[in-house]
Order: C-alpha cells, then sequence, then structure tokens
C-alpha cells in the first residue's frame, strides 16, 4: 500500500462524537451478547482519538449507565505483563474415585519430592487440575495423582471476584510496550489467556491514540486492526457544552469556547481547555486579573488562545448574562434588558452570541430539571424570552422549545398551554 493510500484508509475511519460513541457501544454491548448466546467470541472496539476528548471518561460513564463493571488497565503504566494476564504456576492432575491401578511415583509435595501412590488408569474418577499451593488440601480430601502435569497461568488480580457482567478498558493501548500488545491480541480475539478465561457478558474496548507523528505510539499492522473495529472519536463543541454544564465549568469560559470551537485543535485539545478554565474559575473579575489569566493560560493552551480569551474580556463579552439569572432571575426587565445588551438589536444584532445565549439555556435548563422540579414561573420565563419578544431570531426559537422539550418533556409539559409554542413543538 502506497504512503497516499494509507492516508486515505486512514481519513476513511469513522468520525464519531461522544454522544455517539455510547450509542455505538451500546449496539456492540448488545450485540456481543447475542454472540455469546450463540457461541461466538464478543467483538472488541478501538477508540481512537486525540488525548483530551474524553475517551476513557466515556466508556467509563457508560458503563454505570448500562449497568456494568468497569475495568480501566493503562497499559502504558503497567510495568510487569503478569499484572496484566496473571503468573505462570504448575498445575498437578488429581483424581477421586474408583481407580483401575495405581502404582508408586514421586510427586512434589511441600515443597519436596516424595513417593506417592499415583492413579495411573482412571477408570470412574473425578479428576481435577489444582495448583501447586493447593495440593495438600486436596490430598486430605482424598485426591490423588496421575502423575500428570502442567504450566498454567493464574487468573491477574483485577479480574478475581468479579461477578456480573463488565467492560474493560485497555488504555492507551498504542503506548504500551509491543510485549503487552502481543499478549493482549489472544484475550482481544478469544477472551482467554491460556489458562483463564473473562467471564460471561464482558467487553473490551481499547483506547488510543492516532499513529500520525503527534504522539509516541507503537505502530499497529493490518493483522492487529483486523481483530478490532476502529472508531475515531472527534471533538463537538455542542456534546462538550452540555458536559460543561453539567460538570460545573465557569459558565464564562462556556461562553468563550461556544464562541470560539475553532480554538481547539490537535495542539490544543479539550483536557488543556478545561485545564485553564478550572485554573481561572476562582478570579470572580477577570478584567483586573489580565495579567494572571495571561499567564495561566500561555502556560496551559499557548499565547493564541490565552489572547483571544483576554480579547473576550476585553469586549465584555464574560459580562454576558447567566443561564441561571435567565431562567430564575425576579425581573423580567432586568433579564429582557440584559439579553438586548447581550444580542444588540438591528444592524448590530450579534447571531453568534444569541446562538451562544441559547444553547446555554438550552443546557442549563435540561440539566436543573434533571434533579428539581420546574415551576410554572420558569415556564412563563421561556415563554417570555422566546415567543414574546425578538431576542432569539425564528431559528433559534424553534431550537430552544424544541430541544427543552426533547430533553425532558415531563418537566416542561406546561410550555405546550402555550399555542405559539405549541405550533413550533409540532413542526
Amino acid at each position: 500500500m502506497s504512503k497516499k493510500q494509507k492516508v486515505a484508509k486512514d481519513k476513511a475511519l469513522i468520525e464519531i462524537n461522544v454522544d455517539e460513541l455510547k450509542e455505538f457501544v451500546t449496539h456492540i454491548v448488545n450485540n456481543n451478547r447475542f454472540l455469546q448466546a450463540g457461541g461466538k467470541v464478543p467483538v472488541c472496539v478501538n477508540v481512537e482519538g486525540d488525548a483530551g476528548l474524553g475517551k476513557t471518561s466515556a466508556i467509563m460513564q457508560l458503563s454505570k449507565e448500562l449497568g456494568l463493571n468497569c475495568i480501566r488497565l493503562n497499559l502504558a503504566e503497567i510495568e510487569e505483563l503478569g499484572d496484566l494476564v496473571g503468573y505462570p504456576i504448575r498445575q498437578f492432575q488429581l483424581c477421586k474415585g474408583t481407580a483401575d491401578k495405581t502404582e508408586k511415583k514421586q510427586v512434589l509435595e511441600n515443597g519436596l519430592m516424595v513417593m506417592r501412590d499415583v492413579v495411573i488408569a482412571k477408570g470412574d474418577s473425578e479428576c481435577l487440575w489444582i495448583d501447586e499451593h493447593a495440593i495438600d488440601e486436596y490430598v486430605k480430601r482424598g485426591y490423588s495423582f496421575t502423575g500428570e502435569k502442567r504450566m498454567s497461568y493464574c487468573p491477574p488480580e483485577w479480574i478475581t471476584g468479579l461477578t456480573g457482567g463488565g467492560i474493560l478498558i485497555l488504555d492507551d493501548y498504542s503506548r504500551a510496550d509491543l510485549r503487552f500488545i502481543q499478549a493482549c491480541m489472544t484475550l482481544i480475539e478469544t477472551q482467554k489467556y491460556i489458562s483463564w478465561s473473562l467471564p460471561a457478558d464482558w467487553h473490551i474496548i481499547l483506547t488510543t491514540n492516532p499513529d500520525n507523528g503527534s504522539y509516541m505510539v507503537t505502530a499497529m499492522d493490518d493483522a492487529q486492526k483486523t481483530r478490532f473495529i476502529t472508531v475515531n472519536l472527534k471533538f463537538d463543541i455542542e456534546v462538550w457544552a452540555r458536559w460543561a454544564e453539567k460538570a460545573g465549568i465557569d459558565g464564562r469560559c462556556i461562553n468563550f469556547l461556544l464562541l470560539n470551537p475553532e480554538l481547539v485543535t490537535d495542539d490544543i485539545n479539550a483536557r488543556s481547555v478545561t485545564t485553564f478554565f478550572n485554573c481561572i474559575s476562582s478570579i470572580s473579575d477577570f478584567e483586573n486579573n489580565l495579567p494572571m489569566i495571561q499567564m495561566i493560560g500561555e502556560g496551559s493552551v499557548g499565547p493564541e488562545f490565552a489572547t483571544m480569551f483576554t480579547l473576550f474580556i476585553n469586549n465584555k463579552l464574560d459580562k454576558m448574562i447567566s443561564p441561571k439569572d435567565i431562567l430564575f432571575h425576579d425581573s423580567d426587565a432586568h433579564v429582557l434588558n440584559a439579553l438586548k445588551n447581550s444580542t444588540g438589536t438591528g444592524d448590530n444584532y450579534r447571531a453568534d452570541i444569541g446562538c451562544t445565549l441559547a444553547t446555554r439555556v438550552i443546557n442549563y435548563a435540561i440539566h436543573i430539571a434533571e434533579t428539581n422540579p420546574i415551576e410554572q414561573k420558569t415556564i412563563d420565563r421561556l415563554i417570555k424570552i422566546t415567543v414574546d419578544n425578538d431576542i432569539f431570531m425564528n431559528d433559534l426559537k424553534y431550537v430552544i422549545i424544541k430541544k427543552i422539550l426533547n430533553g425532558n418533556k415531563q418537566k416542561f409539559q406546561k410550555l405546550m398551554v402555550n399555542q405559539e409554542i405549541l405550533k413550533i413543538s409540532v413542526q
């Protein structure tokens, strides 16, 4: 395959956001159960993407939503292969019951070779493979040696005692030493490693960084890649904004990134952006702390991002009304004036700010409704800022109402009493 063909093949990988990833993995889990019921091996998924996109956290969150256990093994941090696949141990075959014939043989007992009666023809016996450290206990129970022995592997510590289904995340798979990748190939393909198996209803998910020269990764050949399905995780500003609202990221910072999503690149990923935002969230007055914010920004997200953020502050955009005030402030007049001051009017209308505020209202309303009742005055406020005023353009009014109803129709069903909103909701 030529370099040009390889690039084309890599670009052909399906790109999905976090929401689509969770939907996709949910299907894989359900389909794996179908495969296992038919005696087939489950399918493994490789989630590839740049650092900081939330690959691991999304899978861990999904495991909770599906009621599954979750084990995360960071392959780049494990030093001993035994910590991944277990350690070798000798096993001896012991039998109990009627035996046709026995003879004296040397066997291992308490670390010493001793002469014992050994079953050489098993007849109607119950036979087991016993780890060497447990032999004495089985001998006391009446089991006898057959003389057969083998090398086996103890199940690793992370799998012992597991009950129920689960997801095994092999994190940073492509950053692991080649020995670990080779050991995982058998586990991925068969869900077994020599003498132990993953329990039923367990699903393997890999996370990797792209082999594009930006990361120190181990290149995988086609033989490895054919053992799993690969999807590319991409940054999606709308998904990030929903997450940020729930995670309590500073609202001023959420507004900034909604206005400048193009600043998230391969070099400046969502994780470093979130780190920057968290480092300045305790500053109540951004305007009077610009030097500190600039310094923190240059050390975390670089000078270009930091300069854009200080420009955002200089333009007073950090003063935009919060979604909490939009929905819950006592004064309608205050809210309407604040919205108009932010978006502007007529030829000076800022559609980008209108979209940002609309997104914040949608996400905040749905988030609050998850754990709180929605009172009539909040319903009235939503009607006031949409159908009763021209603060938002008609398409944004439709988006606000539609997404809030889709997000929690039960809590916001009183919106449907308004005839204009009823018209919007059935479109």
